[in-house]
């Protein structure tokens, strides 16, 4: 039996009302038995090339074959050894686990007694059996992608195609996915995994990176960042407040092509032949240190580089110094749904110009923190306030000094983009002149011109969530609440929102953030873990990250630290 499990050979499709092919001319093989990561920025074709290779769509020109078999010529021959998880959530969220996994097994055809063996099997891998009656609407994000998974292992597939199977899932959830896909691989499943996550990228044994319809690599992932040796470095040494302005300051420097904070230290990737950027920091401790690179240095440098000079929202005459100034406070945040609490006497603060962070595993309660926060959800008992203002009893008067993006897109889908920045441009009370050059300002600032009259629906994500934060940010709100704001986006669209999220931030303007992306994390001032309703830490992340420091662990990363805490609470509440 030859190697090859999959052969594509010059893949083309192009959608009806698009000028250009969603895929143009794709081939590539894929190995039995092994593990392949499909990545790209937004709209570069990973979901129209995995439906393709599942038989859901036809190619215009060009073929697909599994184990010499068509997709669209043998579908169900395919569907009988193969299983597909798609991006959204697939089964039924009114039905429980055990219906769930249930009616997938009848689907399959499996007897009474395959079936038993099958479920207890499945139920164990994914550690779901003490979970069996709960409705699958009601899991957090995690438990729904490993009974995705238990539902489509439920046929013994010698193929499994996963598109972007973590989006949305916390860092321990993610981890235990990714070991039990793993495990499947080594059982010798053959598996496409695509994924925004490029450290789950830089661990398949292959990757392909997509972009506007072309493949830009094929390889081994350590491959792709081998040109990069000897051009990422480290600044270290800075004062807090000077790491935000430092990052922005370098990203306008001519040899600086990517440029992030991490953690207590900023790190850039550097021009092949360009020097290190001259320091004019108050803090004689800062120096540059070299630093080894990652597949996600590689996917920028080959995306054309990160984001460069200046947010177009930044605004010279707004630069605002960091104050002790408390904009956002939870005091004693409680909330009961009937029996249950989901958050529990949870008090913070968050001061003028400061990006603050919640972080936790799924369903611990910190959705429900952030909608009490910005007036969602009434809470049972304490208080949200805004400026010194009671969300309860002063909601409207609250309410106008926010802007809001929700985890979900939120805004009207059936409205074009125009439509929808003109809606919410009146719902904020703009009107006249000023209104529509604040309309047409958010159009220049976030490329929206060319998708003015497509609705909002149709949208790529990455541009959805572009248009939302266009609406959150029309009306210039003192305080900005953003709510896994880049979930599923690619890492370039991800440096895009945080150039001006750096710059609002600069302004005054203060941010409360949500995210899975422990990365993103690092850019924030401070970070506030929530677990079983409780905020288990609070602080900088270098912070958090030095409770976990250790001869073992010398260098922890955000992550690390995350997994420890939860295990620590978790050990403890046993």
């Amino acid at each position: 039996m030859t190697d090859v499990a999959i052969e594509v050979a010059g893949l083309k499709k192009t959608f009806k009302g698009q000028q250009n092919p969603a895929l143009d001319g794709i081939s590539t093989t894929i190995n039995h038995g092994s593990m392949t990561g499909v990545v790209g920025p937004d709209g570069a074709g990973k979901t129209t090339f995995m439906r393709l290779l599942v038989g859901l769509l036809a190619p215009e020109s060009g073929a697909v074959s599994i184990d010499g078999m068509d997709p669209i010529k043998d579908g169900e021959l395919i569907r009988a050894v193969s299983g597909y998880m798609p991006q959204k959530f697939g089964l039924y969220e009114d039905l429980s686990v055990l219906e769930n996994l249930k009616l997938y097994s009848d689907i399959r055809g499996l007897d009474a007694k395959r079936r038993e063996e099958k479920l207890e099997a499945l139920l164990k891998f994914t550690s779901l059996a003490p979970f069996t009656g709960r409705l699958a609407g009601r899991l957090s994000g995690g438990m729904k992608q490993k009974l995705g998974l238990a539902c489509v292992l439920l046929g013994d597939p010698k193929f499994l195609f996963l598109d972007e199977p973590s989006v949305g899932v916390d860092p321990i959830s993610r981890q235990e996915l990714w070991r039990m896909v793993r495990t499947l691989s080594s059982d010798g499943i053959t598996i496409v995994w695509g994924t925004s996550y490029l450290d789950e990228a830089e661990k398949c044994d292959r990757v392909i990176l997509l972009c506007q319809g072309q493949k830009l690599y094929e390889g081994l992932p350590q491959q792709a960042f081998a040109d990069l040796q000897g051009r990422c470095f480290k600044l270290s040494g800075i004062e807090e407040k000077e790491r935000r302005p430092t990052v922005l300051s370098l990203l306008q420097h001519d040899s600086v092509t990517d440029c992030a904070i991490v953690g207590s230290d900023v790190r850039i990737v550097k021009k092949p032949d360009g020097p290190l950027p001259a320091l004019n920091l108050k803090d004689p401790n800062a120096h540059w240190t070299a630093t080894q690179p990652s597949f996600e240095d590689a996917f920028i440098e080959l995306l054309g580089g990160g984001p460069h000079g200046q947010s177009p929202l930044a605004d010279s005459e707004k630069i605002a110094e960091p104050t002790l100034e408390v904009v956002v406070e939870a005091k004693n945040l409680t909330k009961n749904f009937g029996d249950f609490i989901a958050v529990k006497d949870n008090s913070f603060q968050i001061y003028k110009g400061e990006i603050f962070g919640l972080i936790g595993p799924n369903g611990a309660g910190k959705s429900t923190t952030f909608k009490m926060m910005c007036g969602l959800i009434r809470p049972s008992s304490g208080l949200a306030l805004i400026a010194g203002i009671d969300l309860r009893s002063s909601p409207s008067k609250a309410r106008s000094r926010i802007g809001y993006m929700a985890q979900k897109f939120s805004l009207y889908n059936q409205l074009s983009v125009a439509q929808n920045l003109h809606f919410f441009s009146g719902v904020y009370g703009l009107c006249g002149k000023h209104r529509k050059n604040t309309v047409d300002k958010m159009v220049e600032i976030f490329d929206l011109a060319p998708y003015l009259n497509q609705n909002a629906d149709s949208l790529s994500l990455g541009f959805k969530q572009r248009l939302a934060l266009a609406c959150a940010v029309m009306h210039e709100p003192d305080v900005l609440f953003l709510d896994e704001p880049t979930s599923g986006v690619d890492p370039v669209t991800r440096r895009e929102f945080w150039l001006h999220l750096n710059y609002l931030a600069t302004q005054g303007v203060t941010i409360m953030v949500t995210t899975h992306f422990m990365e993103e994390a690092e850019y924030c001032d401070r970070i506030a873990l929530i677990h079983r309703g409780l905020n288990i830490a609070c602080g900088t992340p270098e912070n958090l990250k030095s409770l976990v420091r250790s001869d073992s662990l010398p260098s922890p990363t955000m992550e690390d630290a995350f997994i420890w805490l939860i295990k620590q609470m978790s050990e403890q509440g046993e």
